[in-house]
């Protein structure tokens, strides 16, 4: 616990070059990831009807999509939900829709086990997925518009760039991981993001007002020597917020059902990415722009410097 107490000396500016190898290598593979592989999209965004069906015994899902198959229904997406016996079925719009096709597809699964039990049903129009994932992707937008011109007014541009090139990195990253992965992609996952944005701008921005502080502050030293001593600075009650949110996130992962754990799992990416991205992403880009003291202290008022000249 003495860690959180005192203050680190860690070389973080020293290692930048090979994080920023590092962090090349992984903005590579989420978009290689989302070119490849693609998002599972949830019924959310693609539309379709979305059955849970229940069993009293584990179920084997090889069986059910079998099943289904010689049903008719090859396309369908099967996966456990929650639980062993819990399973959903996700079936494509031009499939069908409503009540009809939910009992058609009970009837098909209780052919080779009459124990199946329809849990519940959902349908989401086409149209209205398109529009959800269109108004998705223009909040993410808006939300690093807003950023950028936040933070240019709040600090100087090289900064504002920083911060968007950490929550750019942050995003990307999160939702490669769920490409490769291949988890579910749905609204609760997108409310996810928009609070990575949050969360990774709240830990940028205090990096960035200890980075304006010092330079103001300490006469010697460069920017990354500042840089370096300012994070240093943060970094315990950096680690403090991290640890004590990644707690509440991994106990909501683990308890909180399967309609939460899309939700914590993007979280907790985003936390950890957050966290380095603010050390090695927003302060690094800053530096690399040519961030300076004279770029953050202000210039002497007028008079100032005639009295200062007065024995």
């Amino acid at each position: 616990m003495d860690f959180f107490k005192r203050e680190p000396n860690i070389e973080f500016m020293a290692h930048r070059g090979r994080a920023a190898v590092f962090t090349a290598v992984l903005v590579a593979a989420a978009i290689a990831f989302l070119l490849f592989r693609g998002l599972n999209l949830g019924l959310d965004f693609t539309g379709g009807t979305l059955v849970e069906v229940g069993y009293p015994q584990t179920v084997d899902l090889a069986e059910v999509r079998s099943t289904l198959a010689e049903g008719g229904y090859e396309d369908a997406v099967v996966q456990t939900f929650g639980t062993s016996r819990d399973i959903l079925i996700r079936l494509a719009p031009d499939v069908g829709e409503g009540d009809s096709l939910s009992n058609a597809v009970l009837d098909t699964l209780r052919e080779a086990d009459p124990a199946a039990e329809l849990r519940r049903v959902e349908f989401v129009g086409p149209q209205v997925g398109e529009e959800l994932a269109e108004k998705g992707g223009l909040a993410l937008l808006y939300a690093l518009g807003g950023i950028l011109i936040y933070v240019a007014f709040r600090f100087e541009y090289r900064f504002a760039i920083g911060a968007v090139a950490a929550v750019v990195h942050d995003v990307v990253v999160t939702v490669g991981i769920f490409a490769g992965i291949g988890m579910t992609f749905d609204l609760t996952v997108l409310a996810a993001l928009l609070a990575v944005i949050g969360y990774s701008l709240n830990d940028t921005i205090v990096v960035f007002d200890r980075i304006r502080e010092n330079f103001v502050r300490v006469r010697k030293g460069t920017a990354a020597e500042i840089a370096n001593r300012s994070i240093n600075q943060m970094l315990p009650r950096t680690l403090v917020t991290s640890l004590t949110t990644l707690l509440v996130l991994i106990a909501l992962a683990l308890l909180g059902g399967e309609l939460i754990r899309g939700f914590a799992i993007a979280l907790i990416i985003g936390v950890l990415v957050g966290t380095y991205s603010s050390i090695y992403v927003a302060s690094s880009a800053a530096l690399a722009l040519g961030v300076s003291k004279e770029d953050l202290v202000p210039p002497p008022k007028e008079g100032e410097d005639a009295e200062n000249e007065q024995p």
